[in-house]
C-alpha cells in the first residue's frame, strides 16, 4: 500500500480528533474539561464574587438599619422611664441632639471635592 494511504497513521501527520483513534474520546473530554474549567476561572468565579460582596453588602446594611432604629428606640424609652419622668419630649430632645452630634462630627470629616470634576483632592 502507498505511505500516504486512508488507513495509515504515521506518526508525523495523526489528526488528535481522528475518529479512528480509539483515544478521541479521551481528548475530547479531556477538551472540554480544560474549556470549561477556564471559563470558570476567568468568568463565573469573578462574578459569583462580585455578586456575594452585593448580596453581603445589602444583609450588612439592612442589619445596620434595624440595629440603629432598635437602639434609638430603647434609648428613648429608657431615657423615658428612668431620666426624664414620663416626658417623651425631653427624651426625643436628647436622642435628637445625639443624633445631630454625630451627623456633625460625620460632616466635618469628609474630605471637600473639587469644584467641578467631583473628585477628592489628594
Amino acid at each position: 500500500m502507498d505511505g500516504g494511504a486512508r488507513g495509515d497513521t504515521s506518526a508525523g501527520d495523526s489528526n488528535p480528533w481522528d475518529k479512528a483513534d480509539p483515544e478521541w474520546p479521551a481528548r475530547a473530554a479531556d477538551f472540554v474539561e480544560e474549556l470549561v474549567g477556564a471559563l470558570h476561572t476567568r468568568v463565573v468565579r469573578p462574578l459569583v464574587l462580585v455578586a456575594r460582596g452585593i448580596v453581603f453588602g445589602l444583609i450588612i446594611t439592612a442589619m445596620a438599619l434595624v440595629a440603629g432604629i432598635l437602639i434609638s428606640v430603647a434609648l428613648i424609652r429608657i431615657l423615658d422611664v428612668y431620666a426624664f419622668g414620663g416626658r417623651v419630649w425631653a427624651s426625643d430632645a436628647l436622642v435628637g441632639a445625639l443624633l445631630c452630634a454625630a451627623g456633625g462630627l460625620a460632616w466635618s470629616r469628609r474630605s471637600p471635592r473639587r469644584p467641578g470634576t467631583g473628585e477628592k483632592w489628594a
